[in-house]
């Protein structure tokens, strides 16, 4: 257990004239934690860590990031792709109806849920999201030629997030990150394949929608890719404050072993996180990760120092490894690997929070 030093915003989370929460939805107290967590200290995120790591899969309790460091991530990610064409299972083979067991668990244990969406093209469904030979954002938006079928594809993660609700039926509150790494050429909405102006209306679309149109609730992210070095490249893609809460990046190519730059990483969190600041928003390290860890010091010289040795950038309210498939493809550590005691030591700086850290951090302030 961690000692916390809680630095009270006043005026933010409780109205003046009493003690009682000023948020009372539980989308906008998870904003509200979220914006306070940055000023002291920063979640552990995990894609799919409740649902299998290197050599398990689906056994309940497990998770990589317990099993080497003693407790459960902050932050679960989950993926979505697959669901707008009525598959029963991910893009990774996670089974939709578990992953909605995953959420819930995930949710009453008190950490924090985010979903990204890799999905199929509405204009060809047999190419997935890393095809790109065909331009799709043009054809999906308002007045494309196969915009209602995009629609459809939108009902049905409606559907999926409409059935999120604990058993008292109360709906789970979750930060929705759709179209990340707009900003390179991997993916169909990437910059080879539309304009700014297009990817922003795919993205206002999607949430709007999902929002006005089925009136769901949710805090939704913008990530770019690291291919940033100001504000204005940063902003480049960006659909709006409006409609964004979440000031994001992902970032893998700047902790590459051989390529590293970790201070140029340091100043493109600076960056988010000084924007963020400005439009009073939260400012997050969405997603990253070495895959195989081929770096037995890796979390604690290279993804740590990237942001816990600036006093700007320390201030991102959470950072999301990428999953842990096999022992081929991997982005976070495991028990017995060799980078084992190194994430050990990174977990264990009083500004990294585990899921207890978390859950003793809002215990200390208003929120139940």
């Amino acid at each position: 257990m961690k000692k916390f030093i809680v630095i009270i915003l006043s005026g933010v989370l409780f109205a003046s004239c009493g003690s009682a929460p000023v948020a009372e939805n539980p989308v906008d107290v998870l904003y509200e934690q979220l914006k306070s967590v940055g000023n002291n200290g920063v979640l552990y995120g995990h894609q799919d860590d409740l649902a299998y790591g290197v050599n398990w899969a689906y056994e309940e309790g497990r998770s990589d990031t317990k099993e080497a460091a003693g407790d459960y991530p902050a932050l679960f990610g989950w993926e979505l792709g697959g669901i707008e064409l009525g598959h029963s299972v991910n893009l990774d083979s996670v089974p939709f109806n578990k992953m909605r067991q995953f959420v819930l668990s995930g949710y009453e244990m008190g950490a924090v849920i985010t979903f990204s969406w890799h999905p199929y093209s509405a204009v060809d469904t047999s190419k997935s999201s890393w095809e790109t030979d065909q331009r799709v954002v043009e054809h999906i938006i308002p007045g494309g030629t196969h915009h209602e079928a995009f629609k459809k594809q939108l009902d049905a993660v409606a559907a999926f997030f409409s059935s999120l609700k604990t058993q008292d039926g109360q709906n789970v509150p979750f930060i929705f990150r759709p179209w990340h790494e707009m900003d390179g050429g991997w993916f169909w909405w990437g910059s080879t394949l539309c304009s700014p102006e297009e990817f922003k209306t795919l993205f206002r679309f999607t949430v709007e929608y999902l929002k006005d149109e089925k009136g769901l609730d949710f805090l939704t992210a913008y990530s770019p890719d690291n291919r940033f070095s100001t504000e204005e490249e940063y902003l480049t893609w960006y659909p709006g404050d409006d409609i964004v809460d979440i000031i994001g990046m992902d970032n893998y190519g700047d902790f590459r072993v051989g390529a590293e730059n970790v201070e140029a990483a340091t100043k493109k969190l600076e960056i988010v996180v000084n924007y963020a600041n400005k439009v009073d928003k939260v400012a997050a390290f969405t997603e990253s990760g070495l895959d195989k860890v081929t770096d037995d010091q890796w979390f604690t010289r290279k993804l740590g120092p990237a942001f816990l040795q600036s006093k700007i950038a320390a201030h991102i309210a959470y950072v999301m490894l990428w999953r842990n498939a096999d022992t081929t493809h991997f982005f976070s550590t495991y028990s017995g690997h060799s980078s084992e005691n190194d994430f050990k030591e990174f977990v264990s700086q009083e500004k990294i929070w585990l899921l207890e850290d978390w859950n003793e951090f809002k215990k200390k302030r208003a929120w139940q």
